[in-house]
């Protein structure tokens, strides 16, 4: 057993046999990557620090931070946001900071952007190592007044290891990814080892995974994970940024998961990278509210109609269908989608964002006449559905899902059966895990180019939604979520990460 393991195995042990609020309130400096993906758990895990007495420091950009909204009154004196302006780049959208504000293929230069944050953040940590401003009277008793214990960051500061090196201050990288993921993309030594250079190479698993897995790529997807290792238009790529983290000063290895929801992968990353791999649990939202307790009101008008809809339907008659706000979704993607919906004759509500570049006036791009024949048993909304909110409703019975990490974890909560329609990233890798545990089917496609059809989307939402084979399935989902959905556990793992950083700071 390595150092490092073994240093893992200890505060485990520690963290569990002790509270955490035992030990001395640290300073902690939480910067995400520009995504809400990757903020809104980022905050959610300022907030369970802040929550157990340490003082947070959350860094972003002044739009996003507006955007996230306040900090609960509760946590106010230890967790504060402290906002960096994004410099301008050549051919970035005037205003844009985050992914939601830029197409896909303007990413690459928000991660430009964002590398242009590295000489304001390095006098923030300056500032904060020097016993500089504090800020008030209140600010300096939370514990902002002193030098940082840790910094917890993203897969995308490359160039924060030197700034974090230089005042000796320890790191930790949160992935809010699976840990499938990672073990997939593996540590830079096994990647010289074993070179891949063709897309075949992404569609079997990694020589350093010992046991069976679902860890490989469909052509298609494989595609696309092939080119998150060649640089973008920030010229590095996605890749060299996570692996960046194998430099010295990263103490630990964070994830947004537990053994639960991926056995058999946390002590293998510890010997891939040999750090501590740190499951922070799932993170599931704190206020979740479930239906019977749900408030009647809604700022959103639309949202409104859409759940008094929802009232009316019978319990667990309709899927919930939404393929999150960054999926590369075409036209005729969306065509095939409505087509198959229609095709299925199951109830079904469509949280709809309109593919790049279309306005989002529903008509322009959902089959004609589609609304008005599906009007008795769907509702399609193109403006902000709070997914959580609709998940929560007694009337859902499944769950038609892109397979997001952060979507598949807040499916957890509720139990609900998925279908399921990954399209990049670690969507397909998800895909294939939750079919394993026999919780969802995916849609069938041609995994050349990645097309599907509507009788395809027809037959997947009626094996869920109509014949016994969903019994099966919401059953195991059901059994699923009784396992991921307890928040003792949670919280239990909440309190080992905190042992962790007490333990190597």
């Amino acid at each position: 057993m390595s150092e490092a393991v073994q240093a893992a195995a200890d505060a485990s042990s520690s963290s569990s046999s002790s509270s955490s609020s035992s030990s001395s309130p640290l300073h902690i400096v939480v910067f995400p990557w520009l995504a809400f993906g990757h903020m809104i758990p980022f905050l959610e895990l300022s907030k369970r620090l802040a929550s157990r007495g340490h003082a947070v420091t959350f860094v972003s950009t002044p739009r996003n931070a507006a955007r996230l909204g306040a900090i609960p009154p509760a946590l106010s004196a230890n967790l504060r946001v402290v906002p960096l302006d994004l410099p301008a780049v050549d051919g970035l959208p005037e205003g844009a900071e985050s992914t939601a504000d830029v197409p896909p293929e303007k990413v690459g230069l928000l991660k430009k952007a964002f590398d242009g944050l590295a000489a304001p953040f390095a006098s923030l940590v300056a500032e904060a190592c020097g016993g500089g401003s504090a800020g008030d009277g209140e600010e300096a008793a939370a514990g902002f007044s002193r030098r940082p214990d840790w910094i917890i960051l993203d897969f995308a500061q490359n160039w924060l290891w030197p700034i974090a090196e230089e005042h000796e201050i320890p790191c930790a990288v949160f992935f809010i990814i699976p840990a499938a993921i990672v073990t997939f993309i593996g540590p830079k030594q096994e990647n010289i080892t074993h070179p891949r250079t063709t897309t075949e190479d992404y569609m079997v698993a990694p020589p350093w995974v010992p046991f069976p897995s679902t860890l490989a790529y469909r052509r298609h997807e494989a595609e696309w994970i092939a080119a998150a290792f060649q640089p973008n238009a920030s010229g590095v790529s996605d890749v060299d940024r996570l692996l960046e983290m194998e430099r010295s000063c990263c103490r630990l290895i964070v994830y947004r998961s537990c053994p639960e929801a991926e056995p058999r992968l946390f002590p293998l990353l510890n010997k891939l990278f040999a750090r501590p791999a740190v499951p922070a649990g799932l993170l599931l939202p704190a206020d979740i509210v479930h239906d019977e307790d749900a408030p009647n009101t809604t700022s959103d008008q639309s949202f409104v109609l859409a759940i008094q809809w929802l009232d009316k339907q019978p319990n667990g008659s309709v899927i919930y269908v939404a393929l999150g706000s960054e999926a590369p979704i075409t036209t005729n993607h969306v065509r095939e989608l409505a087509l198959g919906l229609e095709l299925s004759g199951v109830r079904f509500l469509w949280a709809l964002c309109p593919p790049s570049g279309i306005n989002s006036q529903t008509g322009t791009f959902l089959p004609s006449g589609f609304e008005s024949r599906v009007a008795t048993r769907g509702i399609v909304c193109t403006e902000w559905v709070p997914q959580v909110r609709v998940l929560a409703h007694g009337a859902i019975g499944a769950f038609l899902t892109h397979c997001g990490w952060g979507s598949t974890v807040e499916s957890f909560c509720f139990g609900h059966p998925l279908v399921m329609l990954p399209f990049v990233a670690d969507q397909g890798l998800i895909a294939q895990a939750m079919a394993a545990r026999g919780i969802g089917v995916e849609v069938a496609r041609n995994y050349d180019d990645g097309s599907f059809y509507r009788d395809d989307v027809a037959a997947a939402v009626r094996r869920v939604m109509v014949e016994e084979e969903g019994k099966v399935l919401a059953r195991k989902a059901k059994e699923v979520h009784s396992i991921l959905g307890d928040r003792a556990r949670e919280e239990q793992y909440l309190d080992e990460f905190v042992g962790y950083l007490q333990h190597y700071k």
